[in-house]
C-alpha cells in the first residue's frame, strides 16, 4: 500500500473522527438503504444502534492507525473477518459495506471528499476487505 494513500485517509479520518456519531449513524441508514435485508444482522433499538455505531467507528479508527503498520494489523483484520462469519456476514455484504462507507464519508468531509480521497479509500477498503473475505470464506 502506498504510503500517499494511508497517510489520505489517515489526515481524512482525523477529520470525520469529530463527528463519529453522526457518522455512524449516516453510515448505517445509509447500509439499510442500500440492502435492508442487512438490518436485522444488527440489533434493533436507538440505543444498541448508537452502541454499534461507537463500536464501528472505533474499529475503523484502529485500523486506519494500524495502516502505518499492516504486517501487524493483517492478523487483526483476519480474525475480524472469522468472528464476522458467526454473525451472518456474506462475503457479497462487503461490497455494500464499501458503498455505505464511502458514502459516509462524502457526506461527512463535504468539499474534502476529493477524487483522490475517494481512491485512496476505495484501495484500503478493498484490501481490508480482501483480507477479511480470504481469512473467512
Amino acid at each position: 500500500m502506498e504510503a500517499q494513500t494511508v497517510t489520505l485517509v489517515q489526515e481524512t479520518f482525523a477529520k470525520v473522527k469529530p463527528i463519529a456519531p453522526q457518522a455512524a449513524e449516516i453510515f448505517y441508514s445509509k447500509l439499510f438503504e442500500l440492502d435492508p435485508k442487512l438490518k436485522p444482522l444488527f440489533p434493533s433499538g436507538s440505543e444498541a444502534m448508537k452502541s454499534q455505531g461507537n463500536k464501528l467507528m472505533t474499529m475503523l479508527g484502529a485500523a486506519v492507525a494500524g495502516l502505518s503498520n499492516i504486517d501487524a494489523l493483517i492478523p487483526v483484520l483476519q480474525d475480524l473477518g472469522k468472528r464476522h462469519v458467526n454473525y451472518n456476514v456474506e462475503a457479497s455484504h462487503y461490497d455494500t459495506v464499501g458503498a455505505a462507507l464511502l458514502a459516509t464519508l462524502e457526506a461527512g468531509l463535504g468539499d474534502d471528499f476529493t477524487p483522490e480521497v475517494k481512491d485512496a479509500w476505495s484501495s484500503v477498503y478493498g484490501t481490508m476487505a480482501g483480507v477479511m473475505i480470504d481469512a473467512s470464506y
